[in-house]
């Protein structure tokens, strides 16, 4: 079982108070929302993504999709791609694929999330596996993670 000590730590550090709950084990965001009863508005989940080759995550309600080729021309970049497992695997070594939390700055890479987001007053997203969620308040996720906001879906 991946370990989420680091992230649990950071917020214990940072005397960030958070709720932790398990939920029957699920792989998609969507799925997790609805297993742990949450709005898909509120449960985020985070996509590693290529950014000029650098990895990056975005960060995302459950519910939308992410717009690759929007995305890009908000960062006036010609490309943002999906990272391969290969590519970012290493770089969260305590995490299960697909569980990361919405951290970048715990793992050195930029985090961007959807404008969306910044209206929530709570975020829950998984807690580096498929069976744990942290639930914060969402003031507190934007001053730890200091993420810059794009619109990832065309609407």
């Amino acid at each position: 079982m991946p370990e989420k000590k680091r992230l649990l730590t950071y917020l214990e550090e940072n005397k960030v108070p958070y709720q932790i709950s398990a939920h029957p084990k699920a792989y998609t965001a969507q799925r997790v929302a609805a297993s742990a009863h949450i709005s898909g508005n509120y449960f985020v989940k985070t996509i590693v993504v290529k950014i000029e080759g650098k990895l990056a995550l975005a960060v995302l309600p459950a519910n939308e999709r992410i717009n690759f080729d929007q995305f890009a021309k908000q960062l006036k970049i010609p490309k943002v791609e999906l990272a391969t497992e290969a590519e970012f695997r290493k770089q969260f070594p305590d995490c299960e694929t697909g569980g990361m939390p919405p951290f970048g700055n715990l793992y050195g890479i930029d985090t961007y999330i959807a404008a969306d987001l910044l209206k929530n007053e709570e975020i829950a997203f998984n807690a580096c596996n498929h069976i744990d969620i942290i639930t914060l308040k969402f003031a507190d996720y934007q001053k730890l993670v200091n993420p810059q906001s794009f619109h990832f879906e065309v609407h």
